[in-house]
């Protein structure tokens, strides 16, 4: 069991504490496979809500703080069955903005691992405002089931009603439909092809700039962040971000970074070049690689 867990599992009702440590190995990110949920329910006689808010404190050990001290871990239902930890990020002396709410690390960790579609949002504080926004991207915003300790479950219309979304723009598809944006680079670098392949896969309507982040670890570990664009436009998470928060998220050491590839699509009506290479250079000395895709 990875070491980083002990303190969250003295936080754990003792039978969930005991059926869930097997699982916190030490490249454990927070997914539970809906067979592993299953057997932490039947193990510690937890369903359901009472379930997911127990296992709280696991995600909020992922948190990576350094600003504010304060520790935010959210899971993310996806209709598989299957659950994902999130956790808050933020990056040391470096402007607010550049933050990942644990509600948008969730999510994206969901996305990342192909969940199409999700049910809920657990969380142990109230969403802000800024991650109510983020979630009205979903694809199934409506059927989103918001669950916070010691409140009754409530859809996130509860929490943002009236609520300004894609449909406002025109845009039907929402984040987490599967989208291929089919754009080409001549290039035979296996990590540039592949944040190739997570460029296709962003959601980027509005700025028409579909890009992606590939970071790969001293030890060949790769993760990936992909460009969500939200309709208000400042609650859109830069692939980055996403990506740093992966490693965080596992407990590695931003200074493990090797290499940072960045591809985007060289149409889009902006560019993430300079934010991202701003965010990359707060954590690591590594030159962050660009490239720019045929769309």
């Amino acid at each position: 069991m990875s070491t980083r867990f002990q303190k969250a599992l003295t936080q754990l009702p003792p039978a969930l504490a005991t059926a869930i440590e097997p699982m916190l190995r030490d490249q454990f990110a927070g997914h539970l496979t809906a067979e592993q949920i299953k057997t932490l329910s039947d193990q510690s006689g937890l369903e359901g809500t009472e379930l997911y808010l127990a296992l709280l404190p696991i995600a909020a050990t992922m948190s990576n703080a350094p600003i504010s001290n304060f520790y935010v871990g959210a899971i993310a239902h996806g209709v598989s069955g299957d659950a994902y930890m999130g956790a808050n990020m933020e990056l040391v002396g470096e402007a607010l903005f550049h933050s990942v709410h644990a509600e948008q690390s969730a999510i994206s960790h969901a996305w990342l691992a192909g969940e199409r579609k999700l049910v809920g949002i657990t969380v142990n504080y109230s969403p802000c405002g800024h991650c109510r926004q983020f979630m009205t991207e979903l694809n199934n915003n409506e059927g989103l089931t918001i669950r916070l300790p010691e409140q009754q479950p409530q859809p996130l219309t509860h929490y943002l009603p009236y609520a300004f979304g894609p449909k406002d723009l025109d845009i039907e598809d929402g984040l987490l439909d599967g989208n291929d944006h089919e754009m080409l680079l001549d290039n035979d670098d296996a990590l540039v092809q592949r944040a190739l392949r997570e460029a296709n896969a962003s959601h980027a309507p509005y700025s028409h700039t579909p890009a992606a982040i590939v970071l790969e670890t001293n030890k060949g570990q790769v993760f990936v962040g992909r460009y969500a664009e939200n309709a208000a436009y400042n609650p859109s998470l830069p692939p980055m971000q996403m990506a740093l928060n992966g490693m965080a998220r596992m407990g590695i050491s931003f200074s493990e970074i090797k290499r940072a590839i960045l591809v985007e699509s060289d149409k889009g009506q902006v560019s993430l070049v300079h934010s991202s290479a701003d965010a990359l250079g707060t954590v690591s000395k590594v030159e962050l690689e660009t490239y720019k895709a045929n769309s």
